[in-house]
């Protein structure tokens, strides 16, 4: 009898939380998605959100924060001032950037780096002029790199063995940048998103037509202004971190040759390997951005083996047969989130 009494007492509760569960259903099926797109790091961003509000002013203020902080093209930055030298502090931007970059060049031998900008500027791929140095000039800037000649105090101030050292973000800010994006709209309780910037994509929940979101990744083409959109596969990247990185996204020919962009901070030249692209999913996006680059540095083979000892990323690579044919080979672990073979 006692517990009839307790259920009747608990009955108007529940009834008023299956009718609040629905209202809340019903009120997100109508929220609109809000599309906001512009340019940043020298590229495009955009950006899709399931939300009532417009966040875009919001969006690009913490954009603008990152390009104050990580951009070397910024003439006022914080990572320009570190370049030339001129006495700085260091935000949190710059020390979340600097100490995930430090852990993977460890993790991946020095394979990533971004002290690398000495040689990516003397090949012409950085931010200052520079086209196909000699051998001599090389060796030499060879001496400027490395992780183990740079380091961040306590105080928020870098230290350089030499002031000709230089860094670049280049290769993990736009990923960074995607994951700044994503919490500010989490921090709006924004629980269905895709944020893309320059190709790097953090996403969460569902898009418009209420299914997960899905990413395609683009055919290897010697086509520098990316016009070519002819997709390889299509992967479904719900809650998940993207970013590619290849060789065929930036060169250039001289005498014949073609010089692609990925400069290897050992050998301080550009990798001459098969693997023409390499996308890699991650739990965020900065840290999916520098693997993306590792790996094109690396090569398919030391690459597959740093994934053996990080089960936590999945890769795609797409690489160049003997015959000169496109192949493929895509961790395990990312077999059910491919759409399209």
């Amino acid at each position: 009898m006692k517990n009839r009494r307790n259920l009747i007492w608990q009955l108007p509760f529940l009834a008023l939380l299956i009718v609040g569960t629905v209202l809340i259903i019903m009120q997100q099926h109508n929220m609109p998605y809000v599309h906001n797109e512009g340019k940043i790091f020298g590229t495009t961003y955009h950006i899709t959100y399931q939300s009532n509000q417009d966040l875009q002013p919001e969006i690009e203020k913490a954009l603008k924060d990152v390009d104050n902080s990580l951009s070397p093209f910024n003439k006022t930055s914080i990572i320009t001032k570190v370049n030339e030298n001129t006495p700085v502090t260091v935000n949190k931007m710059f020390i979340d950037v600097f100490r995930l970059a430090e852990k993977i060049s460890k993790e991946t031998d020095g394979a990533f780096d971004i002290t690398v900008a000495p040689l990516v500027n003397a090949w012409g791929f950085g931010f200052e002029e520079g086209n196909d140095p000699d051998k001599n000039t090389i060796d030499s800037l060879l001496t400027l790199v490395g992780f183990d000649k740079v380091s961040l105090t306590t105080t928020g101030e870098v230290k350089k063995r030499d002031p000709r050292i230089k860094l670049d973000c280049s290769a993990i800010a736009k990923g960074y940048g995607c994951d700044v994006v994503a919490s500010v709209l989490q921090q709006h309780d924004v629980t269905n998103y895709m944020v893309e910037i320059g190709g790097e994509v953090v996403t969460k929940g569902i898009n418009e037509n209420r299914v997960p979101w899905r990413i395609g990744v683009n055919k290897p083409t010697d086509d520098p202004m990316q016009e070519s959109q002819e997709l390889v596969t299509v992967l479904n990247v719900t809650d998940k971190s993207m970013a590619t990185s290849g060789n065929y996204r930036n060169f250039y020919y001289k005498e014949g040759k073609k010089y692609a962009h990925t400069i290897d901070p050992k050998s301080g030249t550009p990798v001459q390997h098969s693997l023409l692209s390499a996308t890699v999913l991650a739990r965020n996006c900065a840290t999916a951005d520098a693997y993306a680059t590792s790996f094109m540095v690396m090569g398919m083979e030391k690459a597959k083996q740093v994934l053996e000892k990080h089960p936590e990323l999945m890769a795609y690579f797409i690489y160049s047969g003997a015959d000169g044919s496109y192949q493929v080979w895509y961790s395990p672990s990312l077999r059910d989130k491919i759409l399209d073979d």
